[in-house]
């Protein structure tokens, strides 16, 4: 399945881990909308396998770009070290590239004009992207997994902190140009081991991440809230059994045309394996509550 595909996309990785990008004007991506990829139904399949899933490394952390002409994903190489890559319609032809190394856990604003790197961000530029600034306070002494920004630039986030009972998603609205101070999202994003790698929907209707809590179905499970008219956040729900499994869900997104969660599935631990997944998204409206 990942034949042809797989070999050249190791020679494209191993000829550029000295350098920050490269381009490739050949990438074998076929024609259409998802790169190519016959979208999937209620049951997650690997996305692009040969493209952006490989044999040779190990692929996390996939999302589009808000012109859907932009595929980031996570890769790590066989020296344990991330980039964010991106394979993408450019010059009349589909490209694949490195964005930068020695990143990981990425979201992209909803206007794709900024990706978030945990405590940092890049902005896109004429010539690429930024060198990684930080956000500054009241950011600067929180240690963050994952940021994810709504429309309206309210920051939502993860905070790492295994040992306490602290609230581990937390979000921050902008106030005349200022961010507040970190908030609660709510005791319900608090509960089991951890709380992780959140996505906001741009207007804030949902917020989906990752979770181990009692009654799931396995290390790690996609859970979905969705927000109530008076600005409440409802129960963590779980995603259930056809997304998740007895391994482990992580790093949720949805593509901005709202058809399809992406999301990493890791099936072993120690010698792991790691694939960016895909399903259907119309799992959100089936849990969203009926009015």
């Amino acid at each position: 399945m990942k034949s042809i595909f797989s070999s050249i996309s190791l020679l494209l990785s191993l000829s550029v881990m000295s350098c920050g990008s490269y381009a490739q004007d050949d990438v074998p991506i076929p024609d259409g909308p998802y790169l190519g990829q016959t979208p999937p139904g209620s049951t997650p399949e690997i996305f692009a396998p040969g493209i952006v899933n490989t044999e040779e490394f190990i692929e996390i952390q996939g999302m589009f770009g808000a012109d859907m002409n932009t595929f980031y994903f996570v890769r790590r190489d066989e020296k344990e070290v991330y980039s964010l890559n991106v394979v993408e319609y450019k010059n009349n032809q589909w490209q694949q590239s490195i964005v930068k190394q020695g990143v990981s856990a990425p979201s992209i604003s909803p206007g794709g004009e900024t990706i978030y790197l945990n405590n940092s961000y890049i902005k896109r530029t004429s010539d690429g992207w930024s060198e990684p600034k930080k956000h500054g306070a009241p950011f600067d002494d929180i240690d963050i997994m994952r940021l994810s920004a709504s429309s309206n630039g309210t920051y939502y986030f993860d905070t790492f902190t295994p040992k306490t009972m602290d609230t581990p998603i937390r979000y921050s609205r902008l106030i005349n140009g200022k961010y507040e101070q970190p908030k609660s999202l709510g005791p319900q994003f608090g509960i089991g081991r951890y709380n992780a790698h959140p996505f906001i929907a741009a207007d804030e209707s949902y917020i989906i991440f990752d979770s181990v809590r009692e009654g799931g179905y396995g290390r790690s499970d996609l859970y979905i809230s969705f927000r109530a008219a008076d600005g409440s956040w409802g129960p963590a729900i779980n995603l259930g059994d056809k997304i998740n499994t007895a391994h482990s869900e992580k790093n949720p997104s949805l593509s901005p045309d709202g058809k399809f969660i992406f999301f990493s599935l890791r099936t072993k631990s120690g010698n792991e394996e790691v694939n960016i997944n895909w399903v259907d998204a119309q799992i959100i409206e089936t849990l969203r509550p009926k009015l």
